[in-house]
């Protein structure tokens, strides 16, 4: 418990990455009210966190904190997850998922011709294969809706990919009191994705093994040494315990490596170059008069994604699927259940009215339902229209 409250703090400070370089948190260069902070040389201009430029001030509590980062991890966070998972051990045959795993790569290297994070698709435990993934292709992301409180003008058996998604509320749910749901009809206000037909499982877990399988040694090593401790074999990943295991891995892996990335960004600056962001596309007088584009990354829960058309200047679609939606998703036209689902199989509940295994399961996805759900009013119509001049 101890350990818990100083996590608290740690995170305070983590946090602090995101407003020196972004200046705002937790949206640090995606809304407006954060946007990526200029770089200075100039040591009379910046100061750090709160500055609208990162001088060197800010650059030396950044290394503090990735230092500080380190040492939390590697002192605390995963010894005490090795320790507490050894009394829980049972529950590295519980758990599992669908067996198929979803990466969409992240950490580009300077020219971004290489992730450190690969992109990819794992299927079936098969980790000696990892199968591409092409965010744009109509036939690889599709969302359906055959148990979902949407309806598509095609008919809810047929799957959209994201840049012809719609969004048509149509409850069918019960009415107050409730009782149960049919899982036979529509059950849920979460879209099904699939990949190539296939429910995929997207997060911690996947970044782990998509490393593992694409030859990592650090996350190699990582994951052996932790098996090891456990007496577990590899097999033991694909479970609650597993899952929360490799968000305790990939924190440890991700702080090694953020070291290696701020000496490439303190090279970058010493050569001159203080680039934050790409401005080719920054002016709309010159986009053509139909665009489309997906921007995607690698959040805390898995792989998210959001899709834009945009035609004569104005955005025609916008489609967004999250990791919650891909792990929390309803089962689909031809019956597969999505993670969540998938994961609570051979659960007994040694109190029914306590179902706190269940909890233990789904909690270990880290879900966050508010992001994977449309939000409209009761009448199904839009809340706001930003007009821009």
């Amino acid at each position: 418990m101890a350990h818990y409250l100083d996590a608290l703090a740690w995170q305070r400070r983590a946090a602090k990455l995101h407003t020196i370089f972004g200046g705002k948190n937790p949206h640090p260069n995606f809304l407006v009210g954060g946007v990526p902070c200029a770089i200075s040389v100039d040591p009379g201009q910046g100061g750090g966190m709160s500055a609208t430029a990162v001088n060197l001030t800010g650059l030396e509590e950044v290394s503090a904190i990735i230092g500080e980062m380190r040492a939390f991890v590697d002192q605390v966070y995963l010894p005490d997850t090795l320790a507490i998972a050894g009394f829980y051990k049972e529950w590295a045959h519980l758990g599992e998922g669908t067996g198929n795993f979803l990466c969409y790569g992240d950490f580009p290297d300077s020219g971004g011709r290489r992730q450190w994070l690969p992109a990819g698709a794992i299927l079936g435990r098969d980790l000696g294969t990892v199968h591409p993934v092409d965010l744009g292709a109509a036939e690889e992301i599709q969302e359906f809706i055959a148990h979902s409180w949407y309806d598509y003008g095609g008919g809810k058996a047929q799957g959209l990919h994201p840049y012809q998604g719609e969004t048509a509320l149509n409850y069918t749910g019960p009415t107050p009191p409730y009782r149960f749901l049919d899982t036979d009809k529509a059950y849920s206000w979460l879209k099904s994705p699939r990949w190539k037909g296939q429910p995929m499982e997207v997060g911690p877990l996947a970044r782990v093994l998509m490393l593992y399988a694409t030859g990592h040694e650090p996350a190699q090593d990582s994951v052996q040494r932790a098996l090891h401790t456990l007496k577990l074999p590899l097999a033991g990943l694909y479970s609650t315990l597993g899952r929360t295991l490799a968000r305790a891995l990939e924190s440890q892996l991700i702080a090694n490596a953020m070291s290696g990335w701020y000496a490439q960004l303190m090279t970058n600056i010493k050569n001159g170059d203080l680039n934050t962001f790409n401005d080719a596309h920054w002016d709309p007088a010159a986009w053509p008069r139909e665009a489309r584009g997906v921007g995607h990354t690698e959040a805390p829960r898995g792989a998210l994604a959001h899709w834009v058309v945009i035609r004569d200047g104005r955005i025609a679609n916008y489609q967004a699927v999250v990791p919650s939606t891909w792990n929390a998703s309803p089962r689909d036209a031809a019956g597969r259940p999505g993670p969540y689902e998938a994961a609570l199989v051979g659960h007994r509940l040694a109190v029914p009215a306590q179902p706190i295994e269940i909890l233990r399961t789904i909690h270990s996805f880290d879900p966050c339902l508010a992001c994977a759900v449309h939000v409209v009013d009761p009448a199904g119509e839009e809340r706001v229209r930003i007009t821009v001049r």
